[in-house]
């Protein structure tokens, strides 16, 4: 049996003009979390970030939204996990993925960065045994284009794909946190793209 989830760390970049990024996908599956779990994320100075405390006891998961901007996010995940005393392989980070078409939404155990700048500063500061939850966000075709698609407001029909990934993500964790990560990542990674 994996290691229960302890901690899930939504990535984004704080400020208002960001909210609508495709690179914000994280905090957007994450406030929605919050609003289901009725927990009301608080600015934690030693965490550096926006954190909320579901459940109690053992059965504690810490929602964190770290306000660092994506590319320093383990200078928030490091302190949380050393404070709480949790170990990487029970910490869930969610982030968008360039290499998933948008609406797809998948769990993955550990692995690289692909390139994503929150995931790798995560590795550097806590390793690469951390779980996760990825949410497309397509290739924009050209990596050239790479920064202003990631940074970019998707088109409508684009945004109602990426919303279903984020429920679909949610409706797995729940399922992850009630039974286990082989039945969440098996719910989520056999659906279809919407």
């Amino acid at each position: 049996m994996s290691d229960p989830i302890r901690a899930i760390v939504a990535l984004g970049n704080p400020g208002a003009e960001h909210v609508s990024d495709r690179h914000n996908v994280g905090f957007r599956l994450a406030d929605r979390l919050a609003d289901r779990w009725r927990v009301s994320p608080a600015v934690e100075r030693k965490f550096k970030g926006e954190l909320a405390r579901h459940g109690m006891g053992d059965a504690t998961v810490w929602l964190l939204k770290p306000l660092t901007f994506m590319n320093k996010s383990g200078e928030a995940v490091q302190p949380l996990c050393a404070f709480h005393k949790i170990a990487p392989e029970s910490v869930l980070v969610v982030h968008d993925d360039l290499d998933l078409p948008a609406g797809t939404a998948r769990l993955k155990q550990s692995g690289g960065h692909g390139g994503h700048n929150g995931l790798r500063d995560i590795t550097r500061v806590i390793g690469s045994q951390y779980r996760r939850l990825r949410l497309g966000i397509g290739h924009p075709g050209d990596s050239a284009r790479v920064l202003s698609h990631v940074l970019g407001t998707p088109a409508p029909d684009e945004r109602i794909e990426i919303d279903n990934a984020i429920n679909a993500g949610i409706a797995a964790l729940e399922v992850v946190l009630d039974k286990g990560w082989d039945h969440g990542a098996q719910q989520l990674n056999s659906r279809k793209a919407s």
